[in-house]
């Protein structure tokens, strides 16, 4: 059996913020742009507080069974819910949406990559 390979993202709000966390969250925020997102085991964390409150985690995990899927997500949201809570951040409207890639429909360049190893 080959193990699959998950990516799960994890969205919600930031709530109830005080001043201190807020300020907070601005003087770390070149460190959670947009432009260093990655899907990571232990979870990579995207806002932009100054925009807006939203944010974003971004897992990757791995599973044997299609239907590992479901407990790799529940993995992720319970990190992001630990990491949000053991700072004391509010947050609200927490959602998840995950991809198993070998699911995923093959690029331009992986198509042709297969049909060249297939030659």
């Amino acid at each position: 059996m080959s193990t699959r390979t998950f990516r799960i993202t994890v969205r919600g709000a930031f709530d109830g913020l005080t001043d201190a966390q807020r300020a907070e969250l601005l003087a770390d925020a070149a460190e959670h742009d947009v432009l260093r997102a990655a899907f990571t085991p232990q979870g990579n964390l995207t806002y932009d507080i100054a925009a807006r409150p939203a944010f974003v985690f971004r897992f990757s995990d791995t599973g044997e069974e299609e239907e590992d899927i479901l407990e790799a997500t529940e993995r992720a949201e319970e990190a992001a819910t630990a990491w949000l809570t053991e700072r004391g951040y509010g947050f609200k409207n927490l959602r998840s949406t995950a991809e198993d890639l070998s699911q995923a429909p093959m690029g331009k360049r992986q198509r042709r990559a297969a049909r060249l190893e297939g030659a």
